[in-house]
């Protein structure tokens, strides 16, 4: 498949996010121990650490894992900004400032700290109004052979219409992505 092509850093908008099977990027509260035990391509924790220059979050994936340390599992460090409607009662942290601005406004204000390496979003509502902005310009997907039935969708717009995406890296870029898995456990 045409998705090994390494992560640059070239001050881009990227929603980077792994998902399961069925379009879940976290589980009902914000839960990912079913991303334990994933396999990525070798350096791909390393490239993105590399890459990234700063991140922005939403709120609820703030209070679910209020540990800047933890990105990448520790081996990135940067700024971090949590867009909130209340940053007044959020958990504080070095290195992360709260932020009460609309989306457009706090990619501005992240992508000057990003010092011209990319801004990586890890919420899946704000990457939403962000698509419909125009605002995004790559969506990195790694999707993990797992089916979660709940949980927070990559990209929920109900009523809305759909966003047209073209492939990176392959001759057409109108091509499926074609992935084939059978059932490792049972059901139920």
């Amino acid at each position: 498949m045409g998705d090994t092509q390494p992560q640059t850093a070239a001050g881009k908008v990227l929603l980077h996010f792994t998902m399961s099977l069925d379009g879940f990027v976290a589980g009902p509260d914000h839960e990912m121990d079913w991303m334990a035990g994933a396999a990525f391509r070798p350096n791909l924790i390393e490239e993105y650490a590399r890459t990234t220059g700063a991140v922005l979050g939403g709120r609820d994936g703030w209070d679910a894992y209020p540990d800047p340390g933890g990105i990448y599992g520790g081996a990135w460090s940067g700024p971090v900004f949590v867009l909130t409607h209340h940053p007044e009662d959020a958990h504080p942290a070095e290195g992360v400032t709260f932020l009460n601005c609309d989306p457009a406004e706090a990619v501005r204000i992240a992508l000057a700290a990003a010092g011209g390496k990319n801004l990586e979003v890890f919420s899946a509502s704000i990457g939403r109004q962000l698509l419909e902005l125009g605002l995004v310009d790559e969506i990195d997907l790694h999707i993990a052979p797992v089916l979660l039935g709940d949980g927070i969708r990559l990209y929920d717009n109900p009523g809305g219409k759909p966003i047209r995406l073209s492939r990176l890296g392959e001759a057409d870029p109108k091509s499926t992505v074609n992935v084939r898995f059978s059932p490792a456990t049972p059901a139920g």
